[in-house]
């Protein structure tokens, strides 16, 4: 008797580099698909990240490494969530235990990982320019590369892919352009007759008979012209293509993005193609596990779960996050007052909005992954007299930076900027850390900056900022604060000012917003001062001047990059003033962080007690 093999990865366990996986019949790549999605579960299961969209993309990251000689062609995927089952297949499964963790896999493509990952992203939507610049690129050069861009059909909502495309579709670049739509209602369309479609105008017959018309045709110009309306008119009724078709793509779609034979048939035709050429492919999120399923947002980045049940593992805290703060702030806000108007770029769920949408769906509006239509769209309710509150990551709100300076802060506009994930995000890493906006807005004209250091001082700030009759920002970071009770009551703080929350003496420690825990506790043991600055613009600079005076040493702290942040203003204060002082600047480091926990990279980058204790000393 054979002994029965109980090992559920064979196949996948012989894929090393797509070079193993082209050596596969294509009969046994649906085989290898299934054992690719459930090693996915297992792996996000125990580490945590993102997983719907991943779900989503097996077969077509197989059949894509199957038919393409990458990395020699290049693959250029766009924001990066879809991308865990690509690591896989690219000779990083054995180090799937460490993706997100510190010192391991990152959790989008990274080019100093690996030479597959050909473009590292992480922000929505840079794909299809990447993918262009790669490709013109080659072609003066002179070689003979492809070049494919995927991207999802979220991401199509930013005007710079739409700008990407005007450009593509102008010239005669070697590239193509998938879109993987999970989202769009097309369903119907997803049968026999668009595959069945699709196959034909991406076959050799169809393009040799539609560029030889091109020539014999473009010789009788009446003729010519009513071919190409016939062509269009009759695709535009049996495909969504017009758009792309307008803007100079050859469209192709839409298929199923889960059939691998297909999908490698379409490929292969055309890969033999040249100019730019767009493929649309409808995929589901969360594909092969229900939970992710039913719920492919819930599921789009997870902590670790059972894969089994997709039940949580972590035990969840009392503790309310800076999000639902927020979260609770704007609704409560809003009851308050009919002109408070929420904006967020595709960001609902991330930003704490769920619950406003759907009590106060008219003033709700989600642009889409468009930040700087947001700021512009609040700038203009507010000439309107209306109170907009644009809800934001700290690094995307790094895209609207123009739109932030000219539309809003330069015409002294009444917008309020909730300003999530501000500092250190933990295991997202580099691409999603809110390491510069202390930085990047302390220059603007007419800002108010606030930072506060628990719950309750978030939600009072809000406040603030919402009454403030110019443009203001609060910015709060990831996760939970120290668990300080919140005053439902909303009071107005007063602006520009600071408080003392330890005496000590010869030393002053001068924290900003999340960074007053880890002060407190340094304190203890250097007996030191402790101020709760609060404000990061207008400073309090009678209070900077008062410790100035008392103390031997300032040191100031912040969760921002040094260069330019909060203690640059106490500097440039000191030194206008011309007060003697021995300072200490403490923050994020003239470097990228890389991933990990928030703990560890803080202890990294000297922000926790014991680093704030070694610094102090080391001027002793």
């Amino acid at each position: 008797m054979s002994e029965i093999n109980n090992n559920p990865f064979q196949l996948l366990e012989q894929i090393n580099s797509p070079a193993d996986l082209r050596e596969l019949a294509i009969a046994q790549l649906p085989d290898l698909a299934d054992e690719l999605r459930q090693f996915l579960i297992q792996s996000v299961a125990s580490t945590g990240g993102h997983l719907s969209a991943g779900l989503g993309t097996v077969e077509l990251t197989l059949a894509l490494h199957y038919v393409y000689n990458t990395p020699n062609d290049k693959l250029i995927w766009d924001v990066g969530h879809q991308t865990y089952p690509h690591k896989i297949i690219t000779g990083r499964r054995e180090q799937m235990q460490s993706m997100r963790q510190h010192n391991g896999l990152s959790g989008f493509p990274k080019r100093e990982e690996s030479p597959y990952d050909t473009f590292g992203v992480g922000h929505s939507s840079t794909s299809i320019s990447a993918a262009l610049g790669m490709s013109m690129a080659a072609s003066q050069q002179g070689s003979s590369q492809k070049t494919v861009a995927v991207i999802g059909d979220g991401a199509m909502t930013a005007g710079m892919a739409f700008e990407a495309l005007n450009h593509a579709g102008d010239t005669d670049a070697d590239i193509l352009v998938i879109l993987n739509d999970n989202e769009m209602s097309i369903s119907p369309n997803v049968g026999g007759l668009s595959k069945h479609l699709a196959k034909i105008l991406s076959g050799k017959v169809y393009s040799t008979m539609r560029s030889g018309s091109k020539r014999v045709l473009s010789h009788i110009p009446n003729m010519w012209e009513l071919a190409k309306r016939t062509e269009e008119h009759v695709k535009g009724m049996v495909v969504p293509g017009t758009l792309f078709e307008e803007l100079g793509f050859n469209y192709f779609g839409p298929v199923d993005g889960h059939d691998i034979p297909t999908l490698v048939t379409i490929l292969r035709n055309l890969k033999n193609q040249t100019g730019p050429r767009l493929l649309h492919v409808v995929t589901h999120k969360g594909k092969g596990f229900k939970p992710a399923e039913d719920n492919p947002c819930l599921y789009h980045g997870v902590a670790s779960f059972d894969p089994e049940t997709g039940d949580k593992l972590e035990a969840s805290s009392d503790k309310p996050t800076y999000t639902q703060v927020f979260s609770d702030w704007i609704c409560d806000m809003a009851d308050q007052d009919q002109r408070l108007i929420a904006i967020t770029p595709a960001m609902r769920e991330g930003s704490g909005l769920v619950e406003f949408s759907e009590r106060f769906p008219e003033r709700y509006h989600d642009v889409g992954i468009a930040e700087q239509h947001a700021v512009t769209l609040a700038a203009g309710m507010a000439c309107e007299g209306l109170k907009p509150v644009v809800a934001i990551y700290s690094t995307f709100l790094q895209r609207a930076y123009d739109q932030l300076i000219h539309d809003v802060a330069l015409q002294n506009l009444p917008v309020l900027f909730a300003i999530d994930r501000a500092g250190l995000v933990g295991a997202d890493g580099p691409t999603h850390a809110g390491n510069f906006d202390l930085s990047f807005m302390r220059c603007i004209p007419n800002m108010l900056i606030m930072a506060p250091a628990n719950e309750n001082e978030c939600r009072q700030m809000l406040y603030t900022g919402f009454q403030h009759n110019g443009p203001a920002a609060v910015r709060y970071p990831r996760g939970q604060g120290p668990g300080t009770v919140l005053q439902h009551e909303m009071q107005a703080l007063p602006i520009g000012k600071g408080e003392i929350c330890r005496q000590g003496s010869d030393i002053a420690i001068l924290a900003f917003g999340s960074m007053l825990s880890a002060a407190l506790e340094a304190a203890e043991d250097l007996n030191a001062t402790v101020a709760n600055m609060r404000f990061i613009k207008p400073l309090d600079t009678e209070l900077v001047e008062q410790l100035a005076r008392e103390h031997r040493l300032l040191l100031t702290i912040e969760e921002n990059a040094v260069e330019g942040g909060a203690g640059s203003a106490i500097n440039e204060y000191l030194l206008s003033s011309q007060l003697p002082c021995n300072i200490i600047n403490l923050g994020l480091p003239d470097r990228f962080v890389e991933h990990g926990s928030s703990a560890q990279l803080l202890a990294e980058c000297g922000l926790d007690a014991k680093g704030i204790i070694a610094a102090a000393r080391q001027r002793e």
